[in-house]
């Protein structure tokens, strides 16, 4: 089981937060992606730490060009020396800056865009889209250098998507690296089981699920994370997400120093 962090909080608090996690023996620390800051953010925290993976929680593709994240994701990748991993999904409805996009649509949308960006991470040119489908690209080679969309990790940058309970979510999970399953242990062990069987890669599958725990009771920690990492999880996102405009950060800061449950 590895320990990643949702920091959340001004872009100086988070660069100084995500320090502090590195220290205190989090393996990853991710950011909400909603107004395309978070690659900027990350880069910040890159160059002030040595270890720790970077990603977000996460990236709404519809909402946002698909080469243009290749660039930033493959970037920041040589930067860290290969600590990126990419959290996809099709963002919130409400918050849509796509133009108002039906969720059927943004799931058209978000598969393409994956495609995308896996190719272009191989460096080969964008090719012609059919009609019908939403990026409408021509044939082109990218006037800036091949290394640009390079990443340092092989054979790519990890793809992290939601594992919900939909068939299609269901089957985009079992195309890429890690799925993040919320809800009970037994429904986390099911939803794998199930990925698992549509997955044809022999690469290994990350399961991702996040939760809050105490600061002050190893022991209460440890009981909370247990269950899921027996149900097959691989990666606990410690999440304290604020609500109605109430920052947390003090919370935050005491619970990254406290370091990761351990089981």
């Amino acid at each position: 089981m590895k320990y990643g962090f949702i920091l959340m909080g001004n872009p100086l608090e988070v660069v100084e937060l995500a320090q502090e996690a590195e220290a205190a023996g989090w393996d990853g620390v991710f950011l909400s992606d909603d107004w395309m800051t978070a690659w900027i953010i990350l880069t910040a925290i890159a160059m002030r730490t040595q270890r720790i993976r970077l990603g977000t929680m996460l990236t709404p593709l519809p909402e946002q060009l698909p080469w243009y994240v290749a660039a930033q994701t493959a970037t920041l990748d040589q930067l860290s020396s290969g600590r990126v991993i990419l959290t996809a999904g099709l963002g919130i409805l409400e918050r849509d800056q796509a133009g108002s996009l039906n969720n059927k649509v943004r799931a058209q949308r978000l598969d393409e865009a994956l495609e995308i960006l896996a190719s272009r991470w191989r460096s080969e040119p964008l090719r012609t889209v059919s009609e019908g489908h939403y990026a409408h690209l021509q044939q082109m080679h990218s006037s800036v250098e091949i290394g640009t969309y390079t990443p340092q990790q092989k054979p790519r940058i990890p793809i992290w998507v939601i594992g919900g309970s939909k068939q299609s979510q269901l089957r985009r999970a079992a195309r890429w690296d890690g799925a993040v399953i919320g809800g009970t242990p037994e429904e986390l062990r099911v939803r794998k089981a199930a990925i698992e069987a549509l997955r044809s890669s022999s690469s290994s599958l990350d399961i991702i699920t996040e939760g809050e725990t105490p600061p002050d009771d190893p022991a209460r920690a440890a009981a909370i994370v247990r269950p899921y990492a027996e149900a097959g999880a691989t990666w606990w996102l410690e999440s304290m997400w604020e609500w109605e405009g109430v920052t947390r950060n003090y919370d935050m800061r005491t619970r990254i120093r406290s370091g990761p449950p351990k089981i």
